[in-house]
């Protein structure tokens, strides 16, 4: 029984699905691994499943039924995952922008340097971003700015998506009350983890744009982002959150 899982959601991946699967169980650590697929209709899921066989008791699956956003299945995930009595749980994407090496790296600054959330950055010193377009890499560099200043949190990339979570966290945060499904869901629960008295890492990745399947960014989740950090800080003010245990 490995101490941690990696949290894959996926939609319409089936060009990087099973790459994404045989390389993290090629890592010298033993991680397991649970796909949260949202009813891809390009056969993702059925890719996962043929392969369970060959990985039986370390690569599991979720399905649902349509696309009910990111924060869902990584909330759904969560609470699989902790039921499952897993030490050690990570979130990475399934199109290689997130090197699938760094989950060494993510699950030392937990296990072993203190760290109660370790997260993948793109913006601090040792870290870079490949292929994405001059003015995307303003855009998200430019939101964490945004960010820290409104919530006053000192963390360099907010809507990191590569993330180790000790167990305790998880099971602090209240996970029924995190309310943002997009790419906010990343802010709020760096944003919950330090309220509630957590230690937060970064740790500098190479971040590297997909070269096969579709994004999922969309102007919707961006306003989320942007108008949801606005009310996530007002409410804060009134809020008392649960201290880490």
């Amino acid at each position: 029984m490995s101490d941690s899982i990696v949290i894959i959601p996926t939609y319409n991946e089936k060009e990087n699905v099973e790459k994404m699967i045989r390389k993290v169980f090629s890592l010298e650590k033993d991680f397991h691994l649970l796909i949260i697929d949202d009813g891809s209709p390009d056969g993702t899921a059925e890719i996962v499943k043929k392969l369970m066989p060959e990985f039986a008791g370390r690569l599991f699956i979720e399905e649902r039924k349509g696309k009910l956003g990111l924060g869902t299945a990584y909330i759904h995930g969560f609470k699989w995952s902790i039921s499952h009595g897993y030490e050690y749980i990570f979130e990475m994407d399934c199109d290689f922008s997130h090197n699938p090496d760094d989950l060494v790296r993510l699950y030392a600054a937990c296990a072993k340097e203190g760290a109660d959330m370790s997260v993948g950055s793109r913006y601090i010193k040792g870290a870079n971003v490949v292929n994405w377009p001059l003015g995307r890499v303003i855009m998200s560099y430019y939101a964490s700015v945004y960010v820290r200043i409104i919530t006053g949190i000192r963390v360099k990339d907010t809507t990191a998506g590569f993330i180790c979570y000790k167990r305790k966290v998880l099971d602090t945060i209240p996970l029924d009350e995190v309310r943002f499904i997009g790419y906010a869901f990343q802010i709020e629960m760096k944003f919950t983890a330090i309220k509630c008295g957590f230690k937060l890492t970064e740790v500098p990745i190479i971040f590297t744009d997909r070269t096969e399947g579709t994004s999922k960014m969309s102007k919707g989740i961006f306003k989320e982002a942007i108008m949801g950090v606005l009310l996530m800080r007002w409410k804060s003010l009134f809020r008392k959150y649960p201290k880490a245990k």
